[in-house]
């Protein structure tokens, strides 16, 4: 049993280039399944699977991780059909529960104003390093990780663009306003060299001192921004450097970009993840549908004359 498990990881491994945690993972719910259900790889049936998804829903276990397990089991079984140690797909007649998808935390333009005029006016060049990277995450749609890795060879001021390798070596290219150059310009002059080391130039745009990789780290950043939300009392629970990415994509959505532009923008591989921005308030929607309802000049003409 062992060594198919371990014959299966290495496939993934060596074919599909999994990380390390990645390949823990599916390792852990594979051998739940298999202790779970007492099945051999050679003998999982469907029945097998039926147990193993009752038996998790009996634990309490949340949709979300529910379906996780039994992609990793499913990834399984179509590694055992491939080599033929089984002969049927267990899978044929089982359904993964459904999950509803959250809808994203995001920040008004004026919470995101806040935030950047008070990391700003702090008059610390660690916050105004963090000020600098709200706007730029705020214009740009950037993931965070996206951010702190930029090099200087990275952004085009004249063309006010930015060179994005994105996740599973996506490459794009970002766009910003003037406003935001001239940001960035201001930061690059005035507050990037408090963090350059005199003997050894650093090639990010946000270099560090003392972080191990030679740039902000992710941490530091959510742990700045947790305290600037605190002083602009804005909700700790929706605060994240994602909330800023969600921001930039439902100002958007709100300002009626055009939903695969918005994708482009964001480096979505599937239109599906970027749906979930549609999100518009419903007092927009209202005001919508009163502003282009066709009978809208009879209904205000009756309204003044009642």
């Amino acid at each position: 049993m062992a060594s198919v498990v371990e014959m299966f990881l290495d496939a993934l491994s060596a074919e599909k280039g999994f990380s390390a945690n990645a390949l823990q993972a599916y390792e852990s719910d594979i051998t739940q399944f298999l202790d779970i259900t007492h099945a051999t790889p050679e003998n999982i049936n469907s029945e097998h699977i039926s147990n193993f998804l009752q038996t998790l829903t009996r634990q309490a276990y949340a949709p979300k991780t529910v379906n996780r397990k039994l992609s990793a089991v499913r990834t399984f079984c179509k590694f055992l059909l491939e080599e033929q140690f089984l002969k049927q797909n267990p899978f044929s007649y089982i359904s993964a529960p459904k999950t509803q998808k959250p809808l994203p935390h995001f920040f008004t333009k004026e919470q995101v104003d806040t935030l950047y005029q008070t990391a700003q006016n702090h008059n610390n060049p660690a916050f105004q390093r963090v000020a600098t990277i709200i706007r730029l995450m705020f214009a740009t749609g950037l993931r965070v990780s996206e951010a702190l890795k930029l090099t200087l060879g990275d952004v085009n001021f004249k063309n006010r663009q930015i060179y994005i390798k994105g996740k599973g070596s996506k490459d794009r290219i970002v766009f910003f306003d003037e406003q935001t150059q001239s940001i960035l310009q201001s930061y690059l002059s005035a507050v990037r060299p408090e963090f350059q080391a005199k003997n050894k130039p650093s090639v990010f745009f946000f270099p560090s001192l003392t972080a191990t990789d030679g740039h902000l780290t992710r941490d530091a950043f959510f742990k700045a921004l947790k305290k600037l939300a605190l002083q602009c009392n804005i909700p700790i629970n929706i605060t994240s450097p994602h909330t800023l990415r969600h921001s930039f994509a439902t100002n958007l959505i709100n300002h009626d970009a055009d939903l695969r532009s918005v994708q482009k923008m964001l480096g979505h591989e599937n239109i599906t993840t970027t749906e979930i921005y549609t999100h518009i308030t419903q007092k927009r929607i209202i005001d919508s549908v009163f502003l282009k309802h066709p009978l809208q000049h009879l209904k205000e003409q009756e309204y003044h004359e009642n």
